[in-house]
């Protein structure tokens, strides 16, 4: 039987994880009182880290316990807790009722609920950090929209995963906004490229560990401006989280680090009368309890080319 949680000798490891920018330099570390302890001399970064599983942790618990080397946490740049994932952003579409509707009204088609998961991917070259400009090139796309997720990150390799053991193969949590070229996606037979674009996948600020937080009924927000476009809950999920990771690791090998986003509920923009989509100068907020926020400002790409001209 499988079995694996983040626990040695019945000790729990709590954190928030983050990797970060320090004086030129790229090192993971955990969040502590507006502290960064840095873990970098245990792993050399997040995915190496996630890799280690519990033993990892209860090195940076005994680190951190030691003292360790601290920096406050506003002296640094946060990036995406992964920067670099080894592979796709794995995404569910329509995994709320009500966000399944208003897309389904929006594109004219039959209302209908999935029988399996709507799986597309991301391309991980999309992540960027938590607070990092989003570029608008209007000749590639004229139809940014936001997307609020719960983003999972699976700790350990396995394939044919039982729903019963499914929770014991998370590593943490955090926040992802799924930026959508709308015009891209809907023009297209596939997901892919409309959600694709450099820049497409903020996430952070933190991977917050299993053991630190419930993900069943967390509060999930959107804000453009500061005005709530987005507000639901994943106990609203469809397939939740178990569902979620038996059905993708049916005969598909799941892999440490590996970044699954849940969907996201009600209010995206392109499903709005009359339709809204990001401008230059926007800022979108996305807020999930329990992880924190990530705010992302969208600027357009060509008055970056002119300056540099």
């Amino acid at each position: 039987m499988r079995f694996w949680i983040y626990q040695v000798s019945n000790l729990q490891f709590k954190m928030k994880l983050v990797t970060y920018e320090y004086h030129g330099r790229t090192q993971i570390g955990a969040v502590e009182n507006n502290e960064i302890i840095n873990l970098s001399p245990i792993a050399s970064d997040m995915l190496a880290f996630i890799a280690l599983g519990a033993a990892g942790l209860a090195e940076a618990a005994a680190l951190i316990a030691d003292g360790g080397e601290r920096v406050a946490l506003d002296e640094t740049r946060l990036l995406a807790p992964i920067p670099t994932p080894r592979r796709n952003v794995m995404c569910l579409g329509l995994n709320y009722a009500a966000h399944a509707v208003e897309s389904l009204r929006a594109k004219g088609e039959a209302l209908a609920t999935a029988a399996v998961p709507i799986v597309f991917t991301k391309a991980s070259t999309a992540v960027t950090g938590p607070y990092d400009d989003i570029l608008l090139d209007t000749a590639v796309t004229q139809q940014l929209d936001w997307e609020i997720e719960l983003a999972v990150i699976i700790g350990r390799e396995d394939k044919n995963i039982p729903v019963e053991e499914a929770m014991s193969y998370v590593y943490g949590y955090t926040v992802l906004n799924d930026i959508s070229a709308r015009d891209l996606q809907l023009a297209g037979k596939q997901f892919f490229k409309g959600k694709s674009l450099d820049g497409s996948c903020p996430l952070g600020p933190v991977i917050v560990t299993a053991d630190e937080l419930d993900p069943a009924d967390l509060q999930v927000t959107c804000r453009v401006n500061g005005a709530l476009k987005q507000d639901g809950r994943t106990s609203q999920m469809i397939f939740d989280i178990p569902a979620t990771i038996a059905y993708l690791s049916l005969g598909m090998t799941l892999l440490p680090g590996d970044i699954i986003a849940t969907g996201t509920p009600e209010g995206v923009g392109f499903a709005r009368t009359p339709p809204e989509f990001l401008q230059p100068g926007d800022v979108v907020a996305c807020k999930i309890e329990g992880i924190g926020e990530i705010r992302n400002r969208i600027v357009d790409a060509s008055s970056l080319s002119e300056k540099s001209e």
